[in-house]
């Protein structure tokens, strides 16, 4: 699939986030509306993955450290065909196994328990150590959010991570400056974030993780690094697709309301349109 049919699936995501929120009453819109472009990517293009065969031993493991993007996650994984559509629509019910937070087990294609952050990123480094002493060519992938970096164990991953030269883990985190209090630097500031993450033994990355095209060329580029942890700083836009949540904190975990929802609905329609037009004139030129 090519870069241009995957903005355009991941607009369609976006589509299915803005329905569960609203349908469930509750959850984390902005956040999932960032990281959409990168998601999309890696499970349309990057990931080795199986939907029919979700626990083949060869697959590549996505961990979700900032667990509350969640919907996110089961709108990807519904689209990949892990389960059906239809389930997107139980999302935070009672006895629905889409609950707020992934947890481990409930859904295939689910790797990770994710909720208290930080613990994530501990979880794939464990597993990216255990896999590469074992000789496996699995690899790892953590994402993480910005706010995330706060806590202390992150910091005590990272430094474990490039002591055993994990070249088989990949975090990104989604830098989009915003968290449930207010906006990630008035908080606790990430200056010269891509510094100290080298200094902890990372090669890092810094990129727009909205554009398709640099996605695809980062995670390329990277793939030949070797004997060092990877750390992908994507740099994107909360609340992405829908202009009156872009960049406002507020949106962090707010629901829309009908107005609101429908306003959002009809201005990701009307990308999605204008995209499959300009994919219909590539294809025909």
């Amino acid at each position: 699939m090519n870069n241009k049919k995957l903005a355009v699936k991941a607009n369609k995501i976006r589509l299915e986030i803005i329905n569960m929120i609203y349908e469930a009453g509750s959850g984390h819109i902005a956040g999932s509306l960032s990281l959409t472009e990168i998601m999309t990517f890696l499970y349309f293009k990057e990931l080795k993955v199986n939907p029919k065969n979700p626990k083949f031993v060869g697959r590549d493991f996505l961990f979700l450290s900032n667990g509350h993007v969640a919907p996110l996650l089961y709108a990807v994984l519904a689209e990949k065909g892990f389960f059906k559509k239809e389930e997107l629509k139980t999302l935070r019910k009672i006895g629905t196994r889409l609950q707020g937070h992934p947890h481990f087990g409930s859904l295939p294609g689910i790797e990770n328990t994710g909720g208290p952050l930080a613990q994530g990123i501990s979880q794939a480094v464990g597993l990216a150590s255990s896999l590469k002493r074992d000789g496996k060519k699995n690899r790892v992938f953590c994402i993480m959010g910005d706010g995330e970096l706060a806590e202390g164990e992150c910091w005590e991953a990272f430094l474990y991570a490039s002591k055993e030269k994990l070249d088989n883990l990949t975090v990104i985190i989604d830098n989009n400056n915003i968290q449930i209090d207010g906006y990630v630097n008035d908080i606790t500031g990430l200056e010269n974030l891509h510094k100290k993450l080298s200094s902890f033994g990372f090669y890092v990355v810094e990129f727009d993780g909205n554009n398709m095209e640099q996605i695809n060329s980062v995670l390329s580029m990277t793939k030949s690094v070797k004997e060092k942890p990877l750390c992908l700083i994507a740099k994107t836009i909360s609340g992405k697709g829908v202009s009156f949540m872009e960049n406002d904190f507020k949106w962090h975990g707010k629901v829309p309301t009908k107005k609101e929802k429908d306003l959002a609905i009809n201005e990701i329609n009307e990308k999605i349109k204008k995209q499959e037009i300009e994919l219909k004139e590539m294809e025909e030129s």
